[in-house]
């Protein structure tokens, strides 16, 4: 188990409780969640899915089984104006680095990195991609290329190539200093992320030089489950690439989950039984069809069992064929450890490419 997904701590435990025990009605849960073809009516009776109206009725009850779990997903009134500050403005190559900060929340700001083409047409709107980095302290600034491993700079690697790109730092790492415990408003670290990812979304739309219709995301590690679970609740992202992100809990290290950072309920609730959890990363990959997922997946991953990758990618393929778009459904599996190697990368950039620029204007 790798060190950065520490335990939660009991205060979290109790809080947490407290929370869930003054939660909404449950919403229709499943006794497992590998098998995709049916959902639950409400007398609890399985029906097949045979269309995408049927399938939209069970990806309701995944995005309220995974808030069971995170939290609910903020509403209006956590939506502040973005009041960007630009901090630093520098010239790099041939685009513009800006370090800045924007208002995610009414009590919290969010620091970031906006990456954006010097040479761009007048009127000309350019595809834009929110990358999220690792676990790591530099944050932020690992995949802009200040710090780390380069096969962690595909931020750099992406604004060379023409998109606009945004990089925010997760709430505690980088220049995010941020105190789980003191905000009960966010029963997870991972709700607290994707809402500011949500805001990150509000924030490329708001640029005169992004297509507002053409935003996907990327991430690597923690990068790749926090964009999954940000695309799960914002259908703005239009593509999602993942990077040793995600195993089946049933295949992975469920205490690993249940620190600040993540998912403490997954603990103080379920008791890290993965048979309790009422979503799964199945489901999640499910939940973006139509819109197009890349996994990359190691073989030689060590956090995410690959194994449970392919599981995933095998349940959610008739979810994807039931909207036409199975080719919108695909994997990668480079022979790698834990890392986002070259090979793996370029196959990442193409996929981006194929669906983000296929509408340049």
């Amino acid at each position: 188990m790798n060190s950065f997904r520490i335990h939660t701590s009991c205060f979290v435990v109790s809080l947490l409780v407290a929370g869930v025990m003054a939660a909404d009605p449950r919403p229709v849960e499943y006794a497992e969640h590998q098998d995709l073809t049916y959902y639950l009516d409400g007398d609890g009776q399985r029906r097949e899915i045979k269309t995408p109206d049927d399938w939209s009725v069970r990806r309701e009850h995944i995005l309220a089984n995974m808030q069971l779990v995170m939290g609910k997903r903020p509403g209006v009134t956590m939506r502040p104006p973005l009041d960007v500050k630009y901090v630093e403005q520098v010239q790099v190559e041939q685009f513009w680095r800006r370090r800045l900060t924007y208002q995610s929340d009414p009590s919290d700001r969010v620091s970031a990195y906006l990456l954006q083409p010097r040479e761009i047409r007048e009127g000309q709107k350019l595809p834009a991609v929110l990358c999220l980095h690792q676990t790591t302290g530099a944050g932020k600034d690992e995949p802009i290329g200040l710090t780390g491993k380069a096969n962690m700079h595909y931020a750099l690697e992406l604004v060379r190539r023409g998109y606009v790109v945004l990089v925010p730092d997760y709430p505690s790492l980088g220049e995010h200093e941020y105190d789980f415990t003191a905000h009960p408003e966010y029963a997870s670290g991972t709700m607290k992320a994707v809402w500011d990812n949500i805001r990150a979304v509000d924030l490329l739309q708001s640029l005169s030089d992004v297509d507002a219709d053409r935003i996907g995301v990327i991430g690597h590690s923690l990068g790749g489950h926090n964009a999954m679970f940000t695309a799960a609740f914002e259908p703005r992202i239009r593509v999602i690439v993942s990077s040793c992100g995600f195993s089946r809990f049933h295949k992975d290290d469920v205490p690993s989950w249940t620190g600040p950072r993540y998912m403490p309920r997954i603990a103080a609730v379920y008791e890290n039984d993965a048979n309790r959890v009422p979503f799964d990363f199945t489901e999640i990959v499910a939940s973006f069809a139509p819109r197009p997922f890349l996994a990359v997946a190691a073989t030689g991953d060590t956090d995410f069992d690959v194994s449970g990758v392919r599981d995933a990618i095998n349940s959610a393929r008739p979810v994807y064929e039931l909207f036409g778009k199975s080719h919108h459904l695909q994997a990668d599996y480079p022979e790698s450890p834990h890392d986002f190697p070259p090979n793996a990368r370029e196959r990442a950039f193409k996929f981006l490419a194929e669906h983000l620029r296929s509408l340049d204007k």
